[in-house]
């Protein structure tokens, strides 16, 4: 055989191989190729979208805490403001008790002391007729000279 005749014999299987590839290898091959760039780009599209559907998700994260934030802000400050009118309720309250304890022992201390100047006056008024008993060097009736005592009582 010839080279020339073994180069078109070559062309010839070339060709069927080209050929045979062409209609039966390259479009599996293409449509796999093609199916999988289209999984690619549904996938980098589900990402993007994930993408922003996690944006938007931590926004409203944030708003949610924001607002979490400001609503427990808000309650401890009127659990503050709470406190204080408490406080200042108790101390009213406190004060008031005081003021009423203070008036109770004034009182009882002026009740005291009129009790006391009572007994005082009692014991000066039988020191009185004791004394002038001695002067007098004889008894004197507390019952006959009542209203001499009543008053000395009341000038004393």
């Amino acid at each position: 055989m010839s080279i020339t005749g073994t180069l078109i014999v070559q062309m010839i299987v070339f060709a069927i191989l080209v050929w045979f590839t062409m209609k039966f290898v390259w479009p599996p091959i293409t449509s796999a190729l093609d199916e999988r760039a289209k999984k690619i780009a549904e996938g980098l599209s589900a990402a993007d979208k994930a993408k922003l559907e996690l944006a938007t998700a931590n926004k409203k994260v944030e708003q949610q805490l924001s607002s979490a934030r400001d609503d427990a802000a808000k309650r401890l400050a009127d659990a503050e403001r709470l406190a204080l009118q408490m406080i200042e309720e108790a101390k009213g309250k406190a004060a008031e008790e005081g003021a009423k304890i203070v008036a109770a022992a004034r009182a009882e201390a002026e009740q005291e002391a009129t009790k006391a100047r009572e007994q005082l006056r009692d014991q000066v008024a039988v020191l009185a007729v004791k004394g002038a008993e001695a002067i007098l060097k004889r008894e004197v009736n507390a019952g006959v000279h009542a209203e001499l005592l009543s008053r000395l009582k009341t000038e004393l």
